[in-house]
């Protein structure tokens, strides 16, 4: 499955390595080996996990992580045990490395827990099942501090408030950066697994949740703008230059409220942008609605809108043409582009250049960790609340490949590849 911040580099953002920044892994505020932002040097006499060693640590860090609703073992044996009422159990897992897939100077460790949860969360209900269970192995630096570790607990307990998954076991080990691997369990409640091989000719594609944001977030902070720095306000204002509403200000404001600081939207989506790329939260209900309505196919984008269209293609022998956001208002993520427009223009002068940026954030941009499914036509009024038609299956022309294709067209690039960045 795919890991949580490198896809995100796919969208017109610079790559570090396989992931983020500007440089190698060591661009993480010092080099490789240390923990900045949250080693010893930079809290002064806060306990480190050091100092606490393995079983206080688990008792520092046990009672802030989620508990599951449905355990008849927790953690504290060898193993955990969890019911499988229908037999079957779904299973997923993630690696989150850092300086590959997190910076502990743009993201808190709150925010690092809630994404290591989510996207794992997403991938089981993207199966259409509902998540039970997450076991998280952790390596940690000698210097981590303990209320570090007790943060990224308390984000693992923020993304599964409301889904009855726990933290039921893992493992901690020592090393020279962060890691966080991930292992998720689902329950599908009576219902078939939704795979990428089901698509059918004449099925819609569908889409909960939102596109390009995560790319975007990444992108700003990677062109220094951190709505947590002091002056935040005044840089994006200063930045934007634009007359007055456009269309993609005014759609800014719909989605974002009507604080907006700046008359085309751009500081208020910004923030959000940011948002979801340091902690996004996955439409996960969306993922058993889908099954329920008749979902054919489903996936959460997490490599980015094309790629993983291209994923049920191939896997299914079809087409997945994705109506081409530049056609016009309502069609396909048109509505994505024209609010990423503004966030476009604080990193690109030039509004054809801002436009093309935007247009790339939504095509290409993984990481918001939305669901995209297909679904016959008759099955469209049972759609959960926010989702929208962004396409349609068709059958294989005579010597075509089955892939993704933009607007009838074969598109230049699908999005992230772990090993290709």
């Amino acid at each position: 499955m795919s890991t949580a911040d490198t896809p995100a580099a796919r969208a017109g953002a610079r790559p570090l390595q396989h992931g983020y920044g500007a440089g190698p892994a060591a661009s993480d505020g010092a080099a490789v080996g240390s923990v900045p932002a949250v080693g010893s040097a930079a809290t002064g006499s806060a306990p480190t996990v050091a100092d606490l060693g393995e079983e206080e640590l688990l008792s520092a860090i046990s009672p802030l992580l989620p508990q599951a609703a449905r355990v008849l073992v927790p953690s504290g044996d060898d193993s955990a045990v969890i019911p499988a009422p229908d037999g079957r159990y779904c299973v997923s897992t993630d690696v989150l490395v850092q300086g590959e897939h997190f910076r502990t100077d743009w993201s808190t460790a709150r925010d690092i827990g809630a994404r290591s949860a989510a996207q794992n969360l997403a991938d089981i209900a993207a199966t259409g099942a509902r998540p039970t269970a997450l076991v998280v192995s952790l390596v940690l630096p000698r210097t981590t501090p303990v209320r570090w570790v007790q943060d990224l607990a308390r984000g693992f307990a923020d993304a599964c408030v409301g889904t009855g998954a726990g933290v039921v076991g893992g493992d901690l080990s020592t090393g020279d950066r962060l890691v966080i691997a991930v292992t998720v369990h689902g329950d599908l409640e009576g219902r078939r697994p939704v795979l990428r091989s089901g698509a059918q000719p004449g099925d819609l594609v569908v889409h909960c949740g939102t596109l390009g944001r995560s790319a975007a977030g990444l992108a700003l902070l990677q062109a220094g703008l951190d709505d947590r720095d002091g002056g935040w306000a005044d840089v994006v204002a200063a930045r934007s230059d634009a007359p007055g509403d456009t269309g993609a200000g005014a759609d800014a404001k719909a989605e974002y409220g009507a604080s907006v600081k700046t008359r085309d939207g751009a500081a208020e989506a910004a923030a959000y942008c940011l948002r979801i790329y340091r902690a996004p939260f996955p439409p996960l209900a969306a993922g058993p609605a889908l099954a329920d309505a008749g979902a054919t196919a489903m996936l959460d984008v997490s490599d980015g809108l094309l790629r993983d269209a291209d994923r049920i293609a191939r896997a299914s022998g079809v087409v997945l043409d994705i109506a081409d956001p530049e056609d016009g208002p309502g069609t396909g993520p048109a509505h994505d582009l024209a609010v990423l427009e503004p966030v476009a223009r604080l990193l690109r002068e030039d509004a054809a250049d801002a436009r093309d940026l935007a247009r790339a954030w939504v095509l290409t941009g993984g990481e918001d960790h939305g669901l995209l499914a297909t679904l016959p036509p008759s099955a469209v009024d049972r759609m959960p609340g926010g989702g929208r038609v962004i396409g349609i299956v068709r059958a294989l022309s005579d010597g075509e490949s089955a892939g993704a294709r933009i607007g009838g067209r074969v598109p230049g690039r699908l999005g992230w590849d772990h090993f290709r960045a």
